[in-house]
């Protein structure tokens, strides 16, 4: 079973920065795939990064350029820098790590960006 905890939500300005991180209990494995999502309000879960442990990463078309995704396995810690928010990055933003066809998630970490 695993469990993970997000972190670092909160209200910024457009153009602002945040970063998110996902602390996860027990050991990462190097078979497993760390993502973020996000949920805005009356829509579905969408995918935003996820990151292998080989370091292959794959961004949602929205987020490229602005958000990078790394992960720490040491620490059992995936992060999400989040650079020139725009309003509608206003979202829920979900921790997932899938492990062979298992998916786990966070309870999510509210992200609002308003001027």
């Amino acid at each position: 079973q695993v469990q993970l905890v997000e972190s670092g939500g909160g209200s910024v300005q457009p153009g602002g920065s945040l970063r998110l991180s996902c602390a996860a209990s027990g050991t990462i494995s190097s078979i497993d795939v760390l993502g973020w999502y996000q949920q805005a309000p009356g829509k579905q879960r969408e995918l935003v990064a996820t990151i292998t442990s080989g370091g292959n990463k794959n961004y949602a078309d929205s987020v490229k350029g602005r958000f990078t995704i790394s992960r720490e396995d040491a620490k059992n810690t995936v992060y999400l820098q989040m650079n020139s928010l725009k309003p509608e990055d206003t979202a829920v933003y979900y921790c997932n790590l899938m492990r062979w066809s298992r998916n786990y998630w966070g309870q999510g970490t509210q992200v609002t960006v308003s001027s």
